[in-house]
């Protein structure tokens, strides 16, 4: 062997243990911190910011979590809880929220989309990486009954509703564009080769485009669109970039690296310094945050700005259930996790 070629295999050896020593400190501390803090002996992910409510969102980022850091023991736990607590046989998805303080604890049965392609994403991947058909088939039937009962054809688009119920009132069309997991749509195309998926990636980018609104070109946290394809702030929500749509940056950059959409939302994040960036801004209005963004918003604005070696897998102390969880998906997407 030369020394060049010596040199070159001790390089990417090197390289190798370098990245796989990151994940397993990622998954020692800040994936052991965040077991410890949100993760209920039963299986179920606490809100800890929201009166410990749980929700498929919830169990959907830590099932992915799980999967990152070869965790099966712990993926199984919070599958078994989900398919105990909020699965609905009759249609094959989830209900969205288990509180724990009200009776029943789960009063809204209708789903939400995005965690229900969580959990199918998750499953997936867990499939792969255990080489465990349960997980592959139970993913097949879940991503099946989001196309049956989540997806539409609408305004010459491929539409995810948020929900089965209360998003489509027929003149138009109310969607959360924070649901649109790009990553998990490719995963989904590239496993059963359905259409489906690659026209919801290419309607979603398409979209998006659509969605640049006030001063800044940002999308809200909610958004209606019309029969004609228009689209305008949601009336029924605040008109703000906020802890919805924040993470449309993660999801386009995971799944498009570089893609020129990202231009507005590096552009806003431009304006101020990385440590007093508002929490959010009306894009209406221009009002701002009076605080800051947490250590999970900031990871995602890293992430969106190549600034991946500001973000940590360690844990702030008191940092709740959302953006611990945003700052661990921001460190393994910019790790490509």
């Amino acid at each position: 062997m030369s020394l060049f070629r010596r040199y070159s295999l001790v390089l990417w050896l090197g390289l190798v243990f370098a990245f796989f020593s990151s994940a397993v400190m990622a998954q020692d501390s800040g994936w052991s911190a965040y077991k410890s803090r949100f993760l209920m002996p039963d299986g179920r992910i606490i809100d800890t910011a929201n009166k410990n409510v749980s929700h498929t969102e919830g169990q959907g980022f830590s099932m992915l979590l799980a999967v990152f850091n070869d965790d099966q023991a712990t993926f199984d736990k919070l599958w078994q809880w989900a398919n105990t607590a909020l699965y609905r046989k009759d249609i094959g998805l989830y209900s969205w929220r288990y509180d724990p303080n009200s009776t029943p604890h789960v009063a809204d049965t209708n789903n939400a989309s995005d965690g229900d392609t969580l959990m199918a994403w998750a499953l997936l991947l867990a499939g792969d990486k255990w080489n465990d058909s349960r997980y592959t088939k139970a993913s097949e039937k879940l991503q099946a009954a989001l196309i049956k009962y989540n997806v539409i054809d609408y305004a010459g688009y491929k539409v995810m509703l948020p929900g089965v119920k209360g998003f489509n009132q027929t003149s138009n069309v109310t969607v959360n564009p924070s649901y649109f997991i790009f990553p998990a749509w490719q995963a989904f195309y590239a496993h059963s080769h359905l259409k489906v998926w690659k026209d919801l990636d290419e309607s979603g980018t398409a979209m998006l485009s659509k969605m640049a609104f006030g001063e800044f070109r940002l999308p809200t946290d909610w958004v209606d669109m019309q029969a004609d394809g228009t689209m305008k702030p949601a009336s029924r929500w605040p008109t703000r970039f906020s802890y919805d749509a924040v993470r449309i940056p993660l999801y386009l950059g995971w799944a498009h690296p570089g893609s020129p959409q990202l231009a507005p939302f590096i552009l806003w994040w431009q304006k101020s310094p990385r440590n007093t960036t508002p929490a959010w801004i009306d894009v209406m209005t221009g009002t701002k945050a009076s605080y800051n963004m947490s250590p999970g918003l900031l990871a995602i604005r890293d992430f969106t700005m190549a600034n991946a070696g500001a973000i940590s897998p360690n844990l702030a102390p008191k940092d709740d259930y959302y953006s611990s969880t945003l700052q661990l998906l921001s460190w393994w997407a910019s790790h490509k996790g």
